[in-house]
């Protein structure tokens, strides 16, 4: 297994269908309760140590989703205002190391994650097919993405974090004879 893609890298062929579109708007609303159960127990020590070696720590881990699906959230919401609106990229790298990801308390993430996701998931429930075709521009892969591609990369994204987590655990547990 590769520990940077325990679950493997988001690809998509095909068409989506609104089948598709409902899992990956109910993986969006479980994601809140999914990030907390896989940190659940996780001491001060545990939470500021890298998931693999040269990753980020679990407690960066869990504010950079909860900052990426900030961005994403407001990007759809752009996205459906704006005719292919350019979106301001994010240097995800730089945002992991400010303050209020490497030493602020995971519950503000974690609560954060929790409103965000119940509001995404109503307006994600609110859209038509067409509006689901709606694009946005990303300067910086100088890509157009419709949205209900990137629904599908952001349901993949809380899978992959939540991955990352409980693959740390894993090692942690079998190093540790079975026990966290």
């Amino acid at each position: 297994m590769d520990e940077r893609y325990p679950i493997g890298t988001f690809s998509l062929t095909g068409e989506i269908s609104p089948q598709q579109r409902e899992g990956w708007i109910q993986e969006i609303e479980q994601l809140p309760s999914r990030l907390r159960s896989s940190v659940e127990g996780l001491n001060e020590e545990e939470l500021n140590t890298p998931y693999r070696e040269g990753g980020w720590k679990i407690k960066q881990v869990v504010h950079h989703v909860a900052d990426s699906h900030m961005n994403s959230y407001t990007r759809f919401k752009l996205a459906l205002t704006e005719e292919t609106s350019t979106i301001k990229p994010y240097y995800e790298e730089r945002w992991a190391e400010l303050q209020d990801t490497t030493d602020a308390d995971i519950e503000l993430s974690l609560s954060l994650l929790d409103h965000l996701h119940k509001r995404w998931a109503i307006l994600l429930r609110s859209l038509t097919d067409s509006d689901f075709k709606k694009l946005f521009f990303h300067p910086g892969s100088q890509e157009t993405y419709a949205l209900d591609y990137t629904l599908g990369n952001y349901a993949w994204h809380g899978n992959h974090h939540v991955a990352h987590i409980m693959a740390y655990r894993n090692k942690r547990k079998d190093a540790h004879g079975g026990r966290l």
